[in-house]
């Protein structure tokens, strides 16, 4: 089965300031910064870019696309596109 073209594949961008640059543990939960949710990967993706170039110059700080969808409905087969986490 083939996705229609403008089928939501929801997607959420949130970062915050990591503990360490080994790992992916945040320093402050209550600090995270939810970007946004968006409806497929491309415009996650955007948000993502844009956030994470705004914040370069603190390598503890860290942006990351969830893969809602995948959430929702663990057994639904990968789409055209997206990318496998």
């Amino acid at each position: 089965m083939t996705p229609s073209p403008d089928k939501q594949l929801l997607h959420l961008v949130f970062g915050g300031e990591l503990t360490s640059l080994k790992g992916i543990e945040f320093k402050d939960l209550a600090g995270l910064d939810i970007v946004g949710i968006y409806p497929n990967y491309s415009e996650a993706h955007k948000a993502w870019k844009a956030r994470a170039q705004r914040t370069v110059d603190n390598a503890h700080m860290r942006y990351f696309i969830v893969h809602m969808h995948k959430l929702l409905d663990p057994d639904a087969e990968p789409h055209a596109g997206e990318h496998q986490a």
